[in-house]
Formats: C-alpha cells, sequence, structure tokens
C-alpha cells in the first residue's frame, strides 16, 4: 500500500512538471534568449527592454540607441500578468538594468482584461522590481491605440490613467506617453500610416516618433 502511496505521488508530481512545461507561454522565446545570454551575457546596469511584440519587433532598437548598452527582450505576443508570474526569473533580474522600459498591457486588453487588470499587474511588477532592483528607474510606456484594436480604448485610457497616476509619487519610476505622439497632426485619431498592415503593429516610421519620445530617458 505505501509503495502504492510513493509511486501515486511520483506520478501527480512528474505530471504537474509537465503541464507546467506545457503551459509556460512562449517558452522557445525564452529558451532563445537564454542561449544568447549563455555565448554572451549582457553587462550589468544596461538599459532594458521588455515587453510584448511592440519591442520583439522593434529589431532595429539597439543600432537607433547604439551609444547605449541596450539589451531588448520583447516576448511574442505575451500579456503584463505572463510578466509577473513567468518572465522576471529569466528576462529581468539576472540582467541587473540600470534603467527598465516597460510596453505591456495591450495584449491583456485585448484578451478580455480590463484596464483596472493591467495597472494591478503592472503594480506587482514594480513592487516586484523594487523590491529587488531598488536602484534601478521604472519607465513604463504607455499603452498604445492601435487602429486594429480600437474598441478597447476605453480601457487602453483607464490602464493608462491609473499607471500614470501610480508612478506620480514613485521614486525613480517615470510614465512616458508613447500614444499622442501617434496621432495625425492636428487630430486626436491614430495615423494609419505609422502601422504595419496589420494595423497593429509599428511600421519603420511608428517606431521614429516612439524613438524622438524616448530619447531623452534613453541617452
Amino acid at each position: 500500500m505505501k509503495a502504492k502511496l510513493i509511486l501515486l505521488f511520483l506520478l501527480v508530481c512528474i505530471g504537474s512538471q509537465l503541464h507546467a512545461q506545457a503551459g509556460f507561454p512562449f517558452d522557445n522565446e525564452i529558451r532563445d534568449f537564454k542561449h544568447q545570454d549563455s555565448l554572451k551575457f549582457p553587462p550589468k546596469n544596461g538599459i532594458l527592454f521588455i515587453g510584448s511584440s511592440s519591442i520583439r519587433k522593434w529589431t532595429d532598437l539597439e543600432q537607433r540607441f547604439s551609444n547605449e548598452p541596450i539589451i531588448r527582450r520583447g516576448v511574442g505576443g505575451c500579456e503584463l500578468w505572463q510578466i509577473v508570474d513567468y518572465y522576471t526569473p529569466y528576462i529581468l533580474f539576472p540582467y541587473q538594468p540600470r534603467k527598465i522600459f516597460i510596453y505591456a498591457g495591450e495584449n491583456d486588453i485585448a484578451a478580455g482584461k480590463t484596464g483596472k487588470f493591467v495597472f494591478e499587474e503592472f503594480q506587482k511588477l514594480w513592487e516586484m522590481i523594487n523590491k529587488k532592483l531598488s536602484k534601478a528607474t521604472i519607465y513604463f510606456m504607455s499603452v498604445k491605440p492601435s487602429p486594429s484594436r480600437v474598441k478597447f480604448i476605453g480601457e487602453v485610457n483607464i490602464a493608462n490613467g491609473l499607471i500614470r497616476s501610480y508612478l506620480k509619487n514613485k521614486k525613480n519610476s517615470i510614465f512616458i506617453d508613447v500614444s499622442t505622439v501617434l496621432y495625425a497632426p492636428g487630430s486626436t485619431m491614430v495615423d494609419n500610416s505609422l502601422f504595419e498592415g496589420d494595423l497593429l503593429h509599428l511600421n519603420s516610421k511608428g517606431y521614429d516618433k516612439w524613438q524622438k519620445v524616448l530619447e531623452p530617458f534613453v541617452n
């Protein structure tokens, strides 16, 4: 009987591990990052960009800020809660950066979560970073109003508003508006020409806009 209980316990543990591995979102991208790190680990006190595909697809980010020690760790179409629950031990804390730029939350909202939920997840992330990397400066890049997701703009505005207010009284913490720079001149409507054909991801002209806003904070 005792042997059967031990066997059952082992099977449950193995099953749990397999389920956890299978459920790890974008695990292939995390493995790729760790492989890169094994070949050449980024120096400490760098400038880290983490987040979803808006960071992952910014493939010339390092070249745009060529004089700075940029570490780009964008993960697929990840959501902010996934950064909190999964990724910080792999693509954040090991680098011990002096600056952390975060772009995430847009995919959470598109998946049906609220702006308040995004704020609460960011609050968790801020507290985690502040505890482990208290000297790092945290920059939250506002959730952008993608044309293909216009129906979510209300929740986007709620998330941005709550996070902006939260960071006002936080040391070494800055909210960066990377949204309004995407508006058409003299308008409060997004300029579609700054996006790829999917009207979700920025094209080179869109990243030009972001670069101009970020320069004072990165340099």
